[in-house]
């Protein structure tokens, strides 16, 4: 929960109908999807770089050969 403790939506005093309801839904879930867009984003990892010289290979593996299993 951030600092603040104070809530995000309250109601003060009335009902809301249904077309309000549908718009409060709409609102509050289009904030929930761009804070998890935001959270994805800055959890993206760097690659880690699988690539080889190809002259340090070796041309061939046994396939009982223990590198097989890497």
């Amino acid at each position: 929960m951030s600092a603040s403790a104070e809530p995000l939506v309250r109601i003060v005093r009335g009902s809301l109908n249904d077309e309000e309801l549908a718009a409060l839904t709409a609102v509050l879930m289009a904030r929930a999807a761009a804070a998890q867009a935001a959270a994805a984003q800055s959890a993206v990892v760097e690659p880690i770089a699988n690539w080889q010289r190809l002259e340090r290979r070796p041309a061939y593996y046994s396939p009982v050969s223990w590198q097989q299993a890497a």
